[in-house]
């Protein structure tokens, strides 16, 4: 099974750790998944590519995401004071998910689950590892290529994560798309370098 084992971001360690996320030598690790703080590319924040283990091909891209290859990276869980133990998912967006999927299910061998109509957006689903890649393709993308979007954590007690902080931090939870759970949204004054939300299990 092709597993993301980590993710490079380009953004302010310093940040995530304000809002509860341990970081040590420019790492944190979140349900086996390892989330490397490097520096922006030209002032760009963001994700900027992701590893993974056990792909049957080793491309450097997959529809344009920055990919690398590591098979023998040994797998952490770290404790926050978020309460942060798993990652739910990371958005990838594109202007087609019969393209961007392709190549994922191409370079991974991981199959496409389920696409969902969801209005002026469709949503694609593979599964890596522990975490789920939503592809997200828009009319408002016109790029030939994908790119990352953001992701969202699982944590176990979202009304405490979001207590913890200023509502200009993170939004008060909310019923999620998914059944039975809530989300909340990092604002812009969290610093994050992306898209974050945080989700019940």
């Amino acid at each position: 099974m092709t597993a993301i084992v980590g993710l490079d971001v380009a953004a302010s360690r310093e940040a995530w750790e304000r809002v509860g996320v341990r970081v040590a030598d420019g790492v944190t690790w979140v349900g086996g998944v390892a989330i490397h703080f490097v520096e922006p590319e030209g002032g760009a924040t963001g994700i900027t590519g992701w590893r993974l283990s056990g792909s049957r091909q080793r491309p450097d891209t997959i529809d344009g995401l920055r990919t690398s290859h590591n098979d023998d990276e040994s797998v952490e869980s770290w404790t926050h004071p978020l309460g942060a133990t798993a990652f739910d998912h990371v958005v990838v967006m594109t202007s087609s998910i019969e393209r961007t999927c392709g190549a994922i299910e191409s370079a991974t061998g991981e199959p496409l689950k389920r696409v969902r109509e969801a209005g002026p957006v469709r949503q694609g689903f593979h599964r890596l590892g522990p975490v789920i890649v939503e592809v997200v393709e828009s009319s408002r993308v016109t790029d030939e290529v994908a790119s990352f979007w953001g992701l969202v954590l699982v944590v176990d007690d979202i009304h405490d994560a979001a207590g913890r902080l200023r509502p200009d931090v993170i939004s008060y939870p909310r019923t999620a798309v998914q059944p039975g759970r809530l989300i909340a949204s990092f604002r812009e004054d969290a610093s994050l370098g992306l898209p974050v939300a945080l989700m019940s299990r």
